[in-house]
């Protein structure tokens, strides 16, 4: 892994995130909202009209209005929120720490429940701790996040009342009740991860197990124990990297559901909102800002990668 490289691949992230950029502005353009019409309201005079169109430069040409919020943009401006008058940087940054806290808990009860049922699967393929493990891969593949939600919501909350139903409390006001609320969205977001990499290890692992350098290995008389972690586990388990950048992209984009069922403000309620007011600055902030995200993930997936498996030659 060389400096050339990491240079190409921050030149690529820079790129992907300029071609995001023009799609979202030119998204947004196209939308059947009017932003004096939202800020004024319906009611608003031709007059008031057309002098909020000239102090927010919509009467300018679109190359114009795109070069003036990518410029704010690069120093951090995202421009003011329609709804709600606030800047939208900061109130799209705090969303994004919260859902980053629920795919980052999610992702972390998936490696420790996903990664010893897909190898305990693999070593003992055709027995009954496989048959269980593909069974809960098939559920968790199959039933969809509202439903898992549900169900959630009725033993723990409803029935046990073990957990809190909805709302979100942060960690820094009250450690205890926070832990408590971020229970359930993670039960519920966990288990299509468990799902999808408990099959993936499962499958790279029997690969890997049938794969001559195993073989070898098990020819020389190394121990079993040796042979699994060293040879087994540390090649089976590679492809882990690439799938935890993947469901960070998912996680930030896909679990609109889970936070709208669960209350939790973050980056997918947030532009959910922002969709549905017509409040276009949050939405280019927010888009913007997932993909950044995502485009990041995966960056650092291949930087991992690429220290972890020493055959992987980028120059």
């Amino acid at each position: 892994m060389s400096a050339s490289w990491l240079l190409r691949r921050a030149l690529l992230v820079v790129y992907t995130l300029l071609v995001v950029s023009l799609l979202v502005f030119g998204i947004t353009q196209v939308l059947p909202a009017d932003a004096a019409v939202t800020l004024l309201g319906e009611n608003a005079t031709p007059a008031a009209l057309a002098a909020v169109r000239a102090r927010l430069g919509l009467n300018d040409p679109v190359w114009l209005q795109y070069w003036h919020w990518l410029s704010g943009v690069l120093v951090g401006d995202f421009g003011t929120s329609m709804r709600t008058g606030q800047d939208v940087g900061p109130v799209m940054l705090v969303a994004l720490s919260r859902s980053l806290l629920l795919a980052l808990c999610s992702i972390g009860l998936m490696l420790v429940v996903a990664v010893p049922l897909g190898i305990v699967a693999a070593l003992r393929r055709g027995r009954a701790a496989d048959l269980v493990a593909g069974l809960v891969s098939y559920l968790g593949v199959s039933v969809p996040e509202f439903v898992t939600a549900t169900v959630v919501l009725v033993v723990f909350a409803d029935r046990l009342h073990w957990l809190p139903a909805t709302g979100y409390v942060p960690l820094t006001e009250n450690f205890g009740d926070g832990l408590l609320h971020l229970v359930a969205p993670v039960l519920t977001i966990s288990l299509v991860l468990v799902a999808h990499v408990s099959r993936m290890v499962r499958s790279e692992t029997v690969d890997v197990i049938a794969s001559d350098y195993v073989r070898a290995a098990e020819l020389k008389g190394l121990p079993p124990r040796t042979v699994l972690l060293r040879h087994t586990l540390r090649n089976a388990l590679l492809p882990v990297v690439t799938i935890v950048a993947l469901d960070v992209g998912y996680l930030l984009g896909g679990i609109i559901v889970v936070e709208e069922i669960f209350a939790v403000p973050g980056i997918g309620r947030q532009l959910l909102v922002a969709i549905q007011s017509r409040d276009l600055p949050a939405m280019q902030a927010g888009a913007l800002i997932m993909a950044a995200t995502y485009a990041v993930a995966n960056f650092l997936a291949d930087l991992a990668y690429a220290m972890l498996d020493r055959r992987i030659r980028y120059d």
